[in-house]
Protein backbone atom coordinates (compact mmCIF):
# COMPACT_ATOMS: atom_id res chain seq x y z
CA UNK A 1 0.00 0.00 0.00
CA UNK A 2 1.66 3.55 -0.97
CA UNK A 3 2.11 6.58 1.53
CA UNK A 4 -1.29 7.98 1.77
CA UNK A 5 0.87 11.33 1.25
CA UNK A 6 1.64 9.94 -1.67
CA UNK A 7 -1.93 9.19 -2.79
CA UNK A 8 -2.60 12.77 -1.76
CA UNK A 9 -0.07 14.22 -4.03
CA UNK A 10 -1.02 12.19 -7.32
CA UNK A 11 -4.60 12.96 -6.57
CA UNK A 12 -4.78 16.38 -5.18
CA UNK A 13 -1.78 17.96 -4.83
CA UNK A 14 -0.25 17.44 -8.64
CA UNK A 15 -3.67 19.17 -9.90
CA UNK A 16 -3.94 22.13 -7.85
CA UNK A 17 -0.48 22.96 -8.89
CA UNK A 18 -1.03 22.37 -12.84
CA UNK A 19 -3.59 24.81 -12.12
CA UNK A 20 -2.12 27.56 -9.98
CA UNK A 21 0.99 27.98 -11.90
CA UNK A 22 -0.24 26.62 -15.65
CA UNK A 23 2.70 24.40 -16.55
CA UNK A 24 2.51 23.12 -20.24
CA UNK A 25 4.45 20.13 -19.11
CA UNK A 26 3.13 17.75 -16.86
CA UNK A 27 7.19 16.99 -15.75
CA UNK A 28 7.33 20.80 -14.70
CA UNK A 29 4.97 20.01 -11.80
CA UNK A 30 7.49 19.99 -9.16
CA UNK A 31 7.48 17.12 -6.20
CA UNK A 32 9.13 15.68 -3.23
CA UNK A 33 12.58 14.56 -3.92
CA UNK A 34 14.11 13.53 -0.57
CA UNK A 35 14.28 14.32 3.08
CA UNK A 36 17.52 14.62 5.26
CA UNK A 37 17.66 14.55 8.80
CA UNK A 38 20.89 15.61 10.36
CA UNK A 39 21.73 14.98 13.77
CA UNK A 40 24.86 16.56 15.18
CA UNK A 41 26.21 14.59 18.36
CA UNK A 42 29.64 16.63 19.80
CA UNK A 43 29.13 15.13 23.40
CA UNK A 44 29.13 11.55 21.67
CA UNK A 45 33.31 11.89 21.89
CA UNK A 46 33.16 11.39 25.27
CA UNK A 47 29.98 8.89 25.63
CA UNK A 48 29.69 6.73 23.04
CA UNK A 49 26.32 5.48 24.53
CA UNK A 50 24.96 8.33 22.94
CA UNK A 51 25.98 7.99 19.66
CA UNK A 52 23.99 4.57 20.02
CA UNK A 53 21.03 5.63 21.85
CA UNK A 54 20.28 8.63 19.14
CA UNK A 55 20.78 6.40 16.14
CA UNK A 56 18.38 3.91 17.70
CA UNK A 57 16.13 7.01 18.20
CA UNK A 58 16.59 8.08 14.39
CA UNK A 59 15.81 4.64 13.29
CA UNK A 60 12.53 4.52 15.12
CA UNK A 61 11.21 7.62 13.86
CA UNK A 62 12.70 7.40 10.36
CA UNK A 63 12.25 3.94 9.70
CA UNK A 64 15.71 3.48 8.49
CA UNK A 65 18.85 2.65 9.80
CA UNK A 66 21.25 6.12 9.84
CA UNK A 67 24.36 6.76 8.64
CA UNK A 68 27.35 7.81 11.36
CA UNK A 69 28.81 10.72 9.70
CA UNK A 70 32.73 11.15 11.09
CA UNK A 71 34.90 14.71 11.47
CA UNK A 72 36.49 14.96 8.52
CA UNK A 73 38.98 17.78 10.00
CA UNK A 74 40.67 18.01 13.40
CA UNK A 75 39.48 20.56 15.76
CA UNK A 76 42.05 21.08 18.82
CA UNK A 77 39.44 23.71 20.62
CA UNK A 78 36.53 21.23 20.32
CA UNK A 79 38.65 17.94 20.87
CA UNK A 80 37.58 16.69 17.58
CA UNK A 81 40.30 14.22 15.59
CA UNK A 82 39.71 13.19 12.13
CA UNK A 83 37.58 10.60 11.99
CA UNK A 84 35.97 10.65 15.00
CA UNK A 85 32.11 9.76 14.68
CA UNK A 86 30.33 13.11 15.41
CA UNK A 87 26.92 12.75 13.91
CA UNK A 88 24.15 10.57 12.16
CA UNK A 89 22.39 11.22 9.22
CA UNK A 90 19.22 9.59 7.12
CA UNK A 91 18.31 10.29 3.65
CA UNK A 92 14.79 9.18 2.58
CA UNK A 93 12.99 9.15 -0.62
CA UNK A 94 10.32 7.04 -1.77
CA UNK A 95 7.42 5.87 0.52
CA UNK A 96 9.23 6.31 3.28
CA UNK A 97 9.93 10.14 2.76
CA UNK A 98 6.14 10.55 2.24
CA UNK A 99 5.47 8.86 5.50
CA UNK A 100 7.65 10.76 7.44
CA UNK A 101 6.53 13.86 5.53
CA UNK A 102 2.94 12.75 6.82
CA UNK A 103 3.96 12.19 10.68
CA UNK A 104 6.03 15.41 10.59
CA UNK A 105 3.42 17.65 9.25
CA UNK A 106 0.01 16.13 10.94
CA UNK A 107 1.04 14.90 14.28
CA UNK A 108 4.98 15.88 15.51
CA UNK A 109 4.87 19.72 14.49
CA UNK A 110 1.59 20.15 16.20
CA UNK A 111 2.86 18.91 19.20
CA UNK A 112 5.55 21.12 19.54
CA UNK A 113 4.71 24.06 22.49
CA UNK A 114 3.49 27.29 21.38
CA UNK A 115 3.24 25.75 18.09
CA UNK A 116 2.52 28.87 16.16
CA UNK A 117 3.82 27.68 12.44
CA UNK A 118 6.95 26.83 10.46
CA UNK A 119 8.93 29.98 9.33
CA UNK A 120 8.21 30.91 5.70
CA UNK A 121 11.69 32.38 4.73
CA UNK A 122 13.57 28.83 5.30
CA UNK A 123 14.11 28.63 1.62
CA UNK A 124 17.51 28.47 0.30
CA UNK A 125 16.67 30.29 -3.22
CA UNK A 126 16.72 26.94 -5.02
CA UNK A 127 13.26 25.91 -3.45
CA UNK A 128 14.51 23.66 -0.61
CA UNK A 129 13.15 23.88 2.69
CA UNK A 130 15.63 23.78 6.02
CA UNK A 131 14.00 23.59 9.86
CA UNK A 132 15.44 22.50 12.77
CA UNK A 133 13.93 20.55 15.67
CA UNK A 134 14.79 21.81 19.11
CA UNK A 135 13.73 17.63 20.68
CA UNK A 136 13.54 14.36 19.09
CA UNK A 137 10.30 14.27 21.77
CA UNK A 138 7.91 15.42 19.55
CA UNK A 139 7.84 12.14 17.24
CA UNK A 140 5.12 9.47 18.91
CA UNK A 141 7.68 6.55 18.74
CA UNK A 142 10.14 8.00 21.68
CA UNK A 143 8.92 7.18 24.71
CA UNK A 144 9.25 10.13 27.05
CA UNK A 145 10.64 7.78 30.38
CA UNK A 146 13.33 5.85 28.28
CA UNK A 147 15.06 9.71 26.80
CA UNK A 148 18.30 10.14 28.73
CA UNK A 149 19.32 13.45 26.92
CA UNK A 150 17.49 15.75 24.36
CA UNK A 151 18.78 15.77 21.10
CA UNK A 152 17.77 17.97 18.15
CA UNK A 153 17.82 17.90 14.63
CA UNK A 154 18.11 19.54 11.37
CA UNK A 155 15.27 18.91 8.41
CA UNK A 156 15.73 19.45 4.73
CA UNK A 157 13.10 18.89 2.57
CA UNK A 158 14.22 18.94 -1.16
CA UNK A 159 11.96 19.50 -3.92
CA UNK A 160 12.41 19.65 -7.77
CA UNK A 161 10.55 23.23 -7.92
CA UNK A 162 12.61 25.84 -9.44
CA UNK A 163 11.94 29.03 -7.68
CA UNK A 164 10.85 29.46 -3.48
CA UNK A 165 7.53 30.43 -4.63
CA UNK A 166 6.81 27.06 -6.24
CA UNK A 167 8.14 24.94 -3.66
CA UNK A 168 5.97 26.72 -0.57
CA UNK A 169 2.89 26.47 -2.70
CA UNK A 170 3.95 22.63 -2.80
CA UNK A 171 4.96 22.34 0.52
CA UNK A 172 1.29 23.83 1.63
CA UNK A 173 -1.06 21.58 -0.96
CA UNK A 174 1.21 18.79 0.97
CA UNK A 175 -0.22 19.91 4.81
CA UNK A 176 3.39 22.13 5.90
CA UNK A 177 1.92 24.56 8.92
CA UNK A 178 3.61 27.98 7.89
CA UNK A 179 3.01 30.70 10.11
CA UNK A 180 0.54 33.28 8.57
Amino acid sequence: MAARLKEYYKTEVFNAMMEKFKYKNVMEVPKLEKITINMGLGEAKDNAKIMETAIQEMALITGQRPVVTKAKKSIANFKVREGMSVGAKVTLRGDNMYEFADKLFNIALPRVRDFKGVNRNSFDGRGNYSMGVKEQLIFPEIVYDQVDMIKGMNIVLTTTAKTDEEAMALLEFLGMPFTK
